[in-house]
């Protein structure tokens, strides 16, 4: 496990592709529980060791994710959420060149519980849910015929962005879930930015995690503002 940062309230890790973020039906490892297994051995806790699940990402979503260590954190950062003051940032690989190369994206999205999927749906269909993003892209590769994109999401609905392009023709590279084309089981949506108050000292933090610099995120090499964002040490 990566940790990028840790204090008394809150730990701050690299979740790796393929781990639910909170236990399923799965029953596989997840980064709640191994988070607290990691708490409970460097600290010598006996007995239930508390860890907040402050927000998620999909599991085969790779990215930067934090976990509140008390009752209080978990509260004020959940609160944060709440405000859309806590702010996550994506990079993302898609099919096709995008039409504009700045754009907010407004649907509505209803989830199929029993196939795990959701839809963009008309306003009005019961239980729908206001989805909204804005994405810029970020370089177009004609050959590859890929665009990679940097995603803010304003709401966090489920498979929202995975979603919401999708229904746009241009899926996700490797999603196969939303017709993306394969990609050697790597889905190319990573959460490389987190950005928060501090739940104790109200100070504002930004940390910033890139993927493995292989496959389709070789892409990234060569853009100035992921370069530069090589060279940005975590906030602390």
């Amino acid at each position: 496990m990566k940790i990028l940062y840790e204090d008394n309230h809150i730990i701050v890790v690299e979740k790796m592709p393929g781990i639910p973020s909170q236990g399923d039906k799965t029953e596989d490892k997840d980064m709640l529980t191994i988070i607290k297994e990691y708490l409970k051995e460097k600290y010598e806790k006996p007995g239930n060791v508390y860890l907040g699940l402050v927000h998620r990402l999909d599991r085969p979503v790779g990215g930067v994710m934090v976990f509140a260590k008390t009752s209080k954190a978990a509260s004020r950062l959940s609160e944060e959420v709440r405000n859309k003051s806590f702010n996550k940032t994506y990079l993302v690989v898609v099919n096709g060149k995008m039409e504009q190369e700045k754009a907010q994206l407004e649907d509505y999205l209803w989830k199929d519980q029993q196939k795990n999927t959701s839809y963009v749906v008309r306003e009005n269909k019961k239980n729908s849910k206001k989805a909204v993003l804005d994405y810029e892209v970020l370089k177009y590769d004609e050959k590859e015929n890929v665009s990679v994109l940097k995603v803010n999401l304003h709401t966090g609905r489920h498979h929202q962005i995975r979603v919401q392009l999708s229904s746009r023709g241009h899926s996700i590279i490797g999603d196969g879930k939303y017709h993306g084309r394969e990609s050697n089981g790597n889905l190319y949506l990573w959460a490389y930015k987190l950005e928060f108050a501090h739940p104790t000292t109200k100070e504002r933090l930004t940390f910033i995690d890139l993927p493995e610099m292989k496959g389709m995120w070789e892409e990234l090499k060569d853009i100035d503002e992921i370069k530069n964002n090589i060279e940005i040490k975590n906030r602390k």
